[in-house]
């Protein structure tokens, strides 16, 4: 893997984010992860998103530093049979965190080392309770990282608000926005009914009911 660049693996063909930029809150250099894409370094690139339902979690090994973080939208592993492809599998959590977690290994990751931290899962519109789109992205996130044995030392999930959190790979540290006002939950609420859109459409047999 080169240095601050997502880890490439044969093994799939997911998104990865390259947005790259100067974070001037964070004073370093940063990555932003947009819905169903994950990134992965061995520097102290941070990572950065922004979350309505939708979870991020983020993974780091203790010792050496790598690194991971991602962006599913929901928990469900049945996918429409257009999403089947390795971009559209990233959109569910198992698909999501299988991936990250494979290429985090492939980096030079060790499972036992592994510790994490979750964020995201709101209800952002007020018709987002009955669908429970987030508990069961937020509850997904945490039965996933309890299978897998990784510790979760930090969560911020579930509520009402969007959060915008960013990851610090050397440190391990994070720092989560939440956001009451501005353009990024306008943006966030505008996805937020996409998003609804394609699941009424979509129904019970594919994806989320």
């Amino acid at each position: 893997m080169t240095p601050g660049h997502p880890h490439h693996g044969a093994a799939f063909a997911g998104p990865q984010a390259d947005i790259r930029y100067f974070d001037r809150e964070l004073g370093r250099e940063a990555v932003k992860l947009l819905p169903a894409q994950y990134f992965v370094t061995a520097t102290d690139t941070a990572m950065t998103t922004v979350l309505g339902s939708c979870v991020s979690a983020c993974l780091h090994d203790i010792d050496n530093g790598v690194a991971g973080m991602n962006h599913f939208m929901l928990a469900d592993d049945v996918a429409p049979a257009g999403a089947r492809d390795a971009a559209g599998a990233l959109r569910y959590g198992v698909h999501a965190m299988d991936v990250l977690m494979r290429a985090l290994l492939r980096a030079g990751a060790r499972r036992e080392r592994l510790r994490a931290k979750v964020f995201g899962g709101a209800a952002v519109l007020p018709n987002m309770h009955s669908l429970n789109i987030g508990e069961r992205n937020a509850d997904f996130v945490l039965r996933y990282l309890d299978a897998q044995r990784i510790p979760v030392t930090g969560q911020d999930l579930r509520g009402q608000h969007p959060r915008r959190p960013s990851f610090m790979p050397g440190s391990g540290k994070a720092i989560v926005l939440r956001l009451r006002v501005g353009e990024d939950r306008h943006r966030v609420e505008r996805d937020e009914r996409a998003l609804l859109r394609q699941i009424k459409a979509v129904g019970p047999g594919g994806g989320q009911p």
